[in-house]
């Protein structure tokens, strides 16, 4: 039976790319609703597939109605199941030789329905007929426009991935070098929020060049699973370095905070935006061959104008980042700017000579309310560790007050003169040694000459 319905269905979850989508019943239509008997066939096909009536739909395919018939949005009983999340309903409709790919007015396939709406078995279901996500957002029509920095994911090579740096990226080969590749799922193609952390991610790391910030490689942007290509770094994270080595010397722990220093020092004079990281804390921070440190992952990473603040849009808790390290303005959903990455990194740096995280004593959602509340972490290793003004550094980056925290200018330089306090005092230390051990020498020796003084002569 020809199908000449051009009406719209909007019962239940609509299209994932429909602007109105949220206006529509997320759920079935509701016990007791009945619908209107003079409906087309064609239209109440996709009342049934929104209701999971099996039954139903069998008769009415029966009667000639088209599997593969539109709405006036271009939607598909197909779309509507996917939307519901019956995966009966979707495979009856495949057997009736349903389109398993069909796009609505909006260009979402049911594929792309089933993965916003999180039905996973009608994803698993689709994906075995041969549906494919059609929709890139970054694709581009003429081969020109193509970005240089897009990589062939064919040249990706995961045979031997592993999880790497908290499981977000994992190894691969690429053009005969160890990559770390961070995979997007395919939700990120339906979700705007997700989106939008894929694209300013991505524009971050084009911006960035420096030896203490992780190398931007490359990215796929024109087919799915987009991805972003990063150097690989095989010594590892700080997180997992201070797991195994405990408290740091002084000397090194110094190095490290200079490394660190110098690479968010970098991101935040950066023109003619600075670039907040956000998320500063041991585990984005990666280690290079020669042991020096590499400031990593910029998912939550804000662009800020110069002397402006920003806020974020949903609370601390929505954005999937550990509290251990973040500024008590950010928890508190305040307005912030640069001094946030001063104030992790004032952790970072106590860490490294403690040897333990901050209120590692405390539940992971407690410490946020402890730096509300003013605290801060304990002091508990020798004060003979925080040389040369080192504690009075971490008290002033950890300040209340985020104007009174020091730049990242302003840390370098007193990094130094303690770096350069520590040095001096080693050599004071081996000179000492030495003078020591050359006055023992020449007092051992006169000894022994005046004792061995005739056997001396006679040999000669």
């Amino acid at each position: 039976m020809e199908s000449k319905s051009t009406g719209r269905f909007t019962l239940g979850k609509q299209s994932s790319l429909a602007p109105d989508r949220d206006c529509g019943d997320e759920s079935s239509n509701g016990d007791g609703f009945r619908f209107p008997d003079d409906v087309d066939a064609d239209i109440r096909l996709m009342y049934l597939a929104s209701e999971g009536d099996l039954e139903g739909i069998e008769e009415i395919l029966a009667s000639g109605v088209d599997a593969n018939f539109r709405d006036i949005d271009g939607r598909t009983a197909l779309h509507v199941a996917a939307c519901q999340g019956f995966a009966d309903v979707v495979r009856l409709l495949l057997d009736r030789g349903a389109q398993v790919g069909p796009e609505d007015r909006w260009g979402s396939t049911p594929l792309a329905d089933a993965i916003h709406y999180n039905n996973h078995e009608v994803i698993d279901l689709l994906e075995k007929h041969g549906a494919k996500l059609s929709i890139i957002p970054m694709h581009v029509k003429n081969a020109r426009e193509v970005p240089e920095y897009e990589i062939d994911p064919s040249e990706l090579d995961f045979t031997h991935s592993v999880n790497i740096t908290k499981g977000t990226f994992r190894l691969a080969t690429w053009r005969g070098i160890r990559v770390a590749v961070k995979k997007y799922g395919e939700d990120v193609l339906v979700d705007e929020n997700k989106l939008r952390a894929f694209r300013d991610e991505l524009a971050l790391l084009q911006q960035i060049r420096h030896p203490n910030v992780v190398q931007f490689l490359g990215a796929v942007t024109q087919s799915s699973p987009m991805m972003i290509v990063t150097e690989y770094l095989p010594k590892g994270d700080l997180r997992a370095y201070l797991k195994r080595k405990g408290a740091l010397k002084p000397s090194s722990a110094v190095r490290f905070a200079l490394d660190i220093a110098r690479g968010m020092n970098y991101l935040h004079e950066h023109k003619p935006e600075a670039i907040i990281h956000r998320d500063l804390e041991p585990s984005n921070i990666l280690r290079d061959d020669s042991g020096n440190l590499k400031v990593a992952d910029f998912g939550v990473s804000k662009l800020l104008n110069v002397a402006k603040t920003v806020r974020e849009e949903r609370s601390l808790t929505h954005l999937g980042t550990p509290c251990r390290y973040v500024a008590p303005e950010v928890f508190c959903n305040e307005e912030y700017d640069t001094k946030v990455d001063v104030f992790s990194f004032a952790l970072i740096l106590q860490e490294m000579i403690e040897g333990c995280p901050p209120f590692c004593y405390k539940q992971d959602n407690e410490v946020p309310k402890a730096y509300v509340s003013k605290q801060r972490p304990p002091f508990g290793a020798p004060p003979k560790l925080y040389v040369h003004g080192l504690k009075e550094l971490i008290e002033e980056c950890w300040s209340e007050n985020p104007a009174d925290r020091p730049t990242f200018k302003d840390i370098i330089d007193r990094l130094l003169n303690i770096q350069n306090y520590i040095v001096r005092k080693r050599h004071w230390r081996v000179s000492f040694l030495n003078f020591y051990l050359m006055m023992h020498f020449f007092s051992f020796s006169s000894s022994y000459y005046l004792a061995h003084k005739k056997q001396l002569l006679f040999s000669l």
